[in-house]
């Protein structure tokens, strides 16, 4: 095995498993708040259910190991679906349901 294959499989910070374990993370915590935000408002808890399946699946993605020549095109997926979950909750937040600790 030459020297760069080796430095290619051997991670010393483990950091493919961090992300992946960060990722899976962000997914449940969307899960939770999903399911806390689906008991006052059906139609928001089923988008934020279904952002986290996107997260997931995004994070799968962005642990995957594979030839360097595609690691652009993940990166740009990444990026989409996170400005996209970013624009979503944005306007959950600004157009969602109103509750009444923001009411005046």
């Amino acid at each position: 095995m030459s020297q760069a294959q080796r430095s290619r499989s051997h991670d010393p910070g483990l950091a493919r498993a961090r992300t992946s374990l960060a990722w899976t993370r962000t997914a449940l915590a969307f899960a939770g708040i999903g399911a806390v935000i689906l008991r006052r408002d059906l139609t928001a808890g089923l988008v934020v259910l279904a952002l986290s399946v996107l997260v997931w699946s995004v994070g799968r993605l962005a642990g995957g190991t594979g030839p360097v020549r595609g690691r652009p095109v993940r990166l740009l997926v990444i990026t989409v679906a996170v400005t996209g979950v970013s624009l979503v909750a944005l306007g959950l937040a600004m157009f969602g349901p109103q509750t009444a600790w923001i009411r005046p």
